[in-house]
Parts: structure tokens; C-alpha cells; sequence
């Protein structure tokens, strides 16, 4: 078996441990990442060489940061291909093509097999379904998921109470409790803090 880039491995398997397998296969990959439901494994899978322990369930945050991690190349290529400033979807109301600046969207609501576009100047819907165009605006960056039914954009959050995000043009979006590990690494790593402590 030729080396490939890239091996995902649950550990609790029938017939073999996914463990035995890492160990057999360890060489014949660059990284090999653990995904399990079982946090008790993770000295085990330290021992056999994996490169990363996701575990279930992971967000899709999760997994991309850590796939950019180990091959950043790769990511900087995928968003080289992505460089342009604009996408078309088509419209549900007359099926035109619409021109969409990344830097205008404000937010995407799920519709049940359609999404809402919502940008500065308006709100178009198109048939597609969030994790779809979530996989195609993470090459782009800037956009996050902290709701099962939205994504929406870093740049226009105009502040945020505990656990809402309040968006410019009025957008309260509640963070989801399978995204607030997530929403809690990306508030403290955009938080200015003074080292000082007043009384």
C-alpha cells in the first residue's frame, strides 16, 4: 500500500481495535486521526502515534481547524481556488443568477430545503441546504456556525449578551449548547483583556 495523506480511524471496531489497526497501518500514512466516542482512549491512541483525538461529536469548526492544521498547504490552495470576491446562487423567486459579495453577507438562515442570503442590500433564497454552503464558505473564512440553523458573518456581530449574538440589522442568533465550546474558544481568543486589576 502506497503512503496516503490521511487516514480517519473510530478505535472501538468489530473484529479489530482500531488501535491494532493504527499500529499496523502507522506508517503507510502522514497523519492518522483518532474519531471516537470514547474519551477513555486517549493515552492509547498518544501511544500509537495518532496525530489528532476528535471526539465525538465534534463540530464542523473542529474538525476544519484541525485538517488546516496538519495540512496547511492544502488549505491554502483550496482558498487560493476560492480567492474571488463574489459567488452566484440562483434565486427561488425568478431563478436569476445573483450576484453575492462575500463581504456583504450578513447571515444565512436554514428554510427547511432552501437558505435565506441575508446581505446588506437584500435577502435571497436559494435551494441548497446549510451544511452546503457552509462547506463552500469555510474556504473563504470569516464566517461561523454557532446555531443549528445559521451561519453568519465575524465582521457585522455588533456585540454580544452571554449567550446572543446580536447582528447588524437587528439579527439575535442564540448560540446552540453543541456549539458553546466552540462560541467560548472564539470569544476568548478575540478578547482584549487588560493585564491590570482595578478595584
Amino acid at each position: 500500500m502506497d503512503e496516503v495523506d490521511l487516514i480517519l480511524m473510530d478505535i472501538d471496531m468489530p473484529e479489530i481495535s482500531g488501535l491494532d489497526l493504527a499500529r499496523a497501518i502507522r506508517t503507510k500514512t502522514r497523519k492518522l486521526i483518532f474519531t471516537t466516542a470514547h474519551a477513555k482512549y486517549a493515552y492509547d491512541a498518544f501511544e500509537a502515534e495518532g496525530d489528532a483525538y476528535l471526539l465525538k461529536p465534534y463540530s464542523l469548526l473542529k474538525f476544519t481547524n484541525v485538517i488546516t492544521k496538519f495540512f496547511p498547504a492544502e488549505s491554502k490552495h483550496a482558498q487560493k481556488r476560492n480567492s474571488s470576491e463574489f459567488f452566484f446562487v440562483k434565486s427561488k423567486n425568478n431563478h436569476n443568477l445573483i450576484n453575492i459579495r462575500f463581504s456583504d453577507i450578513i447571515s444565512i438562515e436554514s428554510k427547511l430545503n432552501y437558505v435565506e442570503i441575508q446581505t446588506l442590500q437584500h435577502k435571497i433564497l436559494t435551494h441548497m441546504t446549510l451544511s452546503e454552503i457552509a462547506a463552500f464558505l469555510n474556504m473563504e473564512g470569516g464566517f461561523l456556525r454557532f446555531q443549528r440553523s445559521f451561519i453568519i458573518s465575524e465582521r457585522y456581530i455588533q456585540y454580544i449578551d452571554g449567550y446572543t449574538i446580536h447582528m447588524q440589522g437587528g439579527l439575535k442568533v442564540s448560540v446552540g449548547e453543541f456549539y458553546r465550546k466552540d462560541f467560548n474558544e472564539f470569544i476568548s481568543g478575540r478578547t482584549i483583556k487588560s493585564a491590570k486589576r482595578y478595584c
